[in-house]
């Protein structure tokens, strides 16, 4: 019995240690894609920026700042091309955004809130585009 209760000790901790990692591999990559993100914005690379912060949402992790400011980075950036009325790029921002949250979906869906503000802007801004052929 004494070594039933060993190897399952073991098992726990092998198993902690190892979402700890996952995790901490995770949580840094989320990092990653989001500098990479700001560095693109920064150079008006709008193709760059837009792919790195959907790439950070992508790397959720629970609890994580850095999932806000990507989805608050995407939206702005398809806030400034809608401004502009560069239409198309507005709903490449928008569906980015849209898609990453629900990419994340398991047993928690995250961002059902920017989900549904993309979908009503998505909507909206289709309406504005021209017919195609």
């Amino acid at each position: 019995m004494e070594k039933v209760k060993t190897v399952a000790v073991n098992i726990a901790a092998i198993a902690l240690i190892s979402l700890v990692l996952i995790w901490g591999n995770t949580l840094y990559r989320q990092h990653a894609q989001f500098k990479k993100g700001e560095q693109a914005a920064a150079k008006g690379n709008f193709t760059a920026a837009v792919a790195g912060y959907e790439a950070a949402i992508h790397m959720y992790t629970p609890w994580s700042s850095v999932v806000e400011k990507s989805a608050q980075k995407l939206w702005a950036i398809g806030d400034a091309a809608e401004r502009s009325n560069d239409i198309p790029r507005a709903l490449i921002a928008y569906r980015a955004l849209r898609s990453s949250f629900l990419a994340t979906a398991g047993i928690y869906s995250p961002g059902e809130d920017w989900i549904k503000r993309c979908d009503t802007r998505i909507a909206q801004l289709v309406q504005l585009q021209p017919a195609q052929r």
